[in-house]
């Protein structure tokens, strides 16, 4: 066993063959989320994560809030020079079909694959990887004086006070799959 830049032990070897690297940001990022989709979504099998630099794109505030707990949701944005360490979670197809009913894919964010941007925290770059982005204005980044707000400028209790507009995009370079 080895740990990866999180802390998380790993098989010295990980067989991540037939899983999907899906980029993990706002509240997918929390352990305590893995424990939530398994005891609502059904959620099964081990859940591979690993540190990811993430570059040219941040985490930002989206312009809508979740509906089951008030709190604003954090969506992907194109933010160039900046790099934000994230997480990626090496899926099987059944945990991405419960990430896709968690995000509710197609109406509040869409399963894209990034076209660059993402390495690992050993520097492997990840070719494919992909991301739930917005969908839906809600979903989209808040603007607030014409800018994004990173997640990692304004904690969550002060984001649901942010008055702003929805970007009319996310602007990152995408394939809606």
């Amino acid at each position: 066993m080895h740990r990866d830049g999180c802390g998380y032990a790993l098989p010295a070897k990980l067989d991540h063959s037939g899983r999907i690297p899906v980029l993990a940001y706002g509240s997918n990022a929390c352990p305590s989320k893995i424990t939530w989709l398994r005891e609502n979504l059904g959620l099964t099998d081990d859940v591979f994560v690993l540190r990811a630099r993430c570059t040219d794109m941040a985490a930002v505030w989206a312009a809508g809030f979740r509906a089951r707990d008030g709190q604003r949701s954090a969506t992907l944005a194109a933010y160039p020079g900046v790099v934000e360490t994230h997480a990626v979670w090496l899926a099987t197809p059944e945990q991405l079909a419960v990430l896709d009913v968690c995000e509710g894919r197609g109406d509040r964010y869409h399963l894209a694959r990034l076209e660059n941007g993402v390495t690992l925290a050993d520097g492997t770059a990840l070719p494919e990887v992909f991301a739930y982005v917005g969908a839906s204005p809600a979903r989209m980044p808040l603007l607030v004086n014409g800018a994004p707000v990173r997640t990692t400028d304004v904690p969550q209790g002060k984001a649901r006070l942010l008055n702003g507009v929805p970007a009319p995009s996310h602007g990152l370079d995408t394939v809606i799959v």
